[in-house]
């Protein structure tokens, strides 16, 4: 799958999650939202982290896992089991992971508003995403959105 851009799009959602066999890939930036689909390898998670100003919507495609948040890094106050089907929201500014506690990998897509990432990114590890955000070469394209 591509990234377009914010030009009209149509794609099996479902069916691009379940065949994705990369940690992250952006597949469709507009100027307010974008999607990306993840896969999360069994005993692995996509790691704590907060968006300040960023909701997210998740949805399980296949898999199972648990989801935490919480207002801050070391108060997790919400735990939810989660597996095919789920959808979970994260308002901006909550700290939230996801973990996978099956054996076999999480499918997922993630929707963000506003636009989170670079245009188009591939990380096919979640170290690779990592090392990414710590450079500053993963960031939301000039042309979206932004909170000021």
């Amino acid at each position: 799958m591509e990234d377009h851009g914010p030009r009209p799009n149509a794609f099996n959602i479902e069916e691009a999650a379940l065949q994705t066999d990369v940690y992250r890939r952006v597949v469709w930036t507009g100027h307010f939202l974008q999607v990306t689909l993840m896969s999360i390898p069994p005993g692995e998670s996509i790691g704590l982290e907060v968006h300040e100003e960023t909701d997210q919507f998740l949805r399980i495609d296949g898999g199972k896992g648990v989801c935490v948040m919480g207002p801050e890094k070391d108060k997790l106050d919400f735990e939810q089991e989660v597996s095919d089907g789920w959808s979970i929201q994260v308002p901006a500014g909550t700290w939230h992971d996801v973990r996978n506690t099956g054996d076999e990998p999480i499918s997922l897509y993630t929707i963000y508003a506003p636009v989170h990432h670079s245009y188009g990114i591939v990380h096919r590890t979640k170290e690779e995403a990592e090392h990414a955000e710590e450079v500053g070469s993963d960031v939301p394209p000039r042309w979206t959105e932004q909170p000021s």
